[in-house]
């Protein structure tokens, strides 16, 4: 993985927030959804309640197992990684993210804003790889699993391809936001790599963000900040008890009337648990 190395510093940090609720269990049955709702003007909406959603599974509807609004003490633990970009093409913007970046996780571990203080821009950009590579180690964690990814460029050097990295993230149950600073790419790679970035978070049920400049750079990762605290989490028990791992399509409703123009961003579904039939 020497290329990697070379060109992607991989973080990760974890808030694990004791539940007060005993309705949360980290039980193999217990289907966990983070959602997002926010406005017309992408605000994220609060003051939501239980009886504001509907879950449906494959066309059934499913009965809230689980419950919690923005409140860090009555949510699953919130794990959070950053993806920083660190590709000899991140040179002049490098500062610019760093700035950033360490403001975004100043309130988590100390350590981490020293690892990104550090580091300087060298090497390829292996993006598909150091993405893989996170969602490996993401896979034990229990609860909410956040990845924030910055670049300013597309994959250069990886094994794994984009299409690999789309099937890894709609196994997961990692909400992904991408912030790609794509001001120093020619107009058809910059279309390309914003389509790329644009999956990766609308099949997660993150969002994708494009900077103009430095300057703006602070503000997005505000945005971020402010939609991980405005979290949603919801989970069930699926009435399907078959373990044949396939695909599960999940939809989640709002119920509330007068909610006209919000948008309801979360993940199409999941794989259901596997278990190899007896011989």
């Amino acid at each position: 993985m020497r290329p990697l190395s070379a060109a992607v510093l991989l973080l990760a940090t974890s808030l694990a927030v004791a539940p007060q609720q005993p309705t949360f269990r980290t039980a193999i049955d217990l289907v966990h959804f983070g959602v997002t709702v926010v406005d017309k003007q992408g605000r994220p909406v609060t003051g939501l309640t239980a009886n504001d959603f509907e879950l449906v599974e494959n066309g059934k509807k499913q009965a809230l197992r689980f419950f919690a609004a923005g409140d860090p003490a009555a949510a699953p633990a919130l794990h959070i990684g950053l993806l920083l970009d660190t590709s000899g093409s991140m040179t002049d913007d490098l500062r610019d993210a760093r700035t950033a970046a360490i403001k975004f996780v100043n309130a988590l571990d100390e350590h981490l804003v020293e690892r990104i203080r550090m580091r300087k821009p060298d090497g390829w950009t292996a993006l598909y790889d150091a993405l893989g590579l996170y969602l490996n180690g993401a896979q034990e964690q229990d609860g909410q699993k956040i990845l924030v990814l910055y670049t300013d460029g597309g994959d250069t050097r990886s094994s794994l391809t984009f299409h690999d990295a789309l099937d890894l993230l709609k196994a997961s149950d990692v909400t992904v936001y991408a912030v790609g600073y794509l001001e120093h790419q020619s107009s058809g790679t910059r279309t390309q790599q914003r389509m790329e970035l644009e999956r990766f978070s609308g099949i997660t049920g993150g969002q994708a963000y494009f900077p103009m400049g430095g300057k703006d750079l602070e503000d997005v990762f505000g945005k971020i900040r402010q939609e991980i605290a405005a979290r949603y989490s919801l989970g069930y028990v699926s009435s399907d008890p078959r373990t044949d791992g396939a695909w599960r399509e999940v939809e989640i409703k709002l119920l509330r009337p007068g909610l006209k123009g919000v948008r309801l961003r979360t993940r199409a579904g999941y794989f259901a648990p596997y278990k190899k039939p007896a011989s």
